[in-house]
């Protein structure tokens, strides 16, 4: 049993976040706001949520950056840390990005970080949304916007998978996705089109 992992070759459950649709709510909340430069920090390309992340993005920013290849500009990989999401939102508000979407909340914190180095001010400037959102991010300055991960369905259904397995039934093989949940907080505001 994988958790937010998925290799095809393996006959094993898989319990995962639907990591596109997760970019997809986060980059039509920021369109909604009136972004259009909206970058992604994301981690290393060698993990299956950051190139489900990466698919997502680029899905629903083509339309708004012109072009996939445009939208493609707009990423940045990097660690999935402070330092990484410092590094990477760096250079994307550099790149006169006025949001930027992070795969992680730590990385969010990074950015956050990066920003105000900038002299600019989180959201009024650039908005921030981070991932995963958890148990300390509501408390944060400003409060982040995130994407929740349904972790205890995720958890409670791959433990049941698990238990019916060792009482003796045959496990399910393939991938079972959970939508996530986007939860709007103080770091995301209306562009204001530096």
């Amino acid at each position: 049993m994988l958790i937010n992992g998925y290799a095809e070759n393996v006959p094993a459950a898989f319990f995962s976040t639907d990591d596109r649709a997760a970019m997809r709510l986060a980059v039509s909340h920021l369109t909604a706001l009136g972004h259009t430069r909206i970058g992604l920090a994301v981690g290393p390309r060698r993990f299956v949520p950051v190139l489900r992340k990466l698919e997502g993005f680029l899905e629903a920013m083509a339309p708004v950056a012109g072009s996939a290849e445009d939208a493609r500009k707009l990423v940045e990989h990097s660690l999935f840390s402070f330092e990484g999401g410092f590094s990477a939102a760096s250079l994307l508000v550099d790149r006169d990005c006025t949001a930027v979407v992070c795969g992680s909340d730590l990385m969010a914190l990074g950015a956050i970080s990066a920003v105000r180095e900038r002299g600019l001010r989180v959201p009024d400037d650039v908005s921030v949304i981070g991932f995963d959102d958890s148990p300390l991010i509501p408390y944060t300055d400003p409060p982040l916007t995130t994407v929740r991960q349904p972790v205890k369905a995720l958890g409670a259904a791959a433990v049941q998978t698990l238990l019916e397995e060792i009482n003796g039934a045959e496990a399910p093989t393939g991938e079972f996705v959970f939508a996530p949940e986007l939860v709007v907080r103080g770091s995301t505001a209306a562009s204001a089109s530096r």
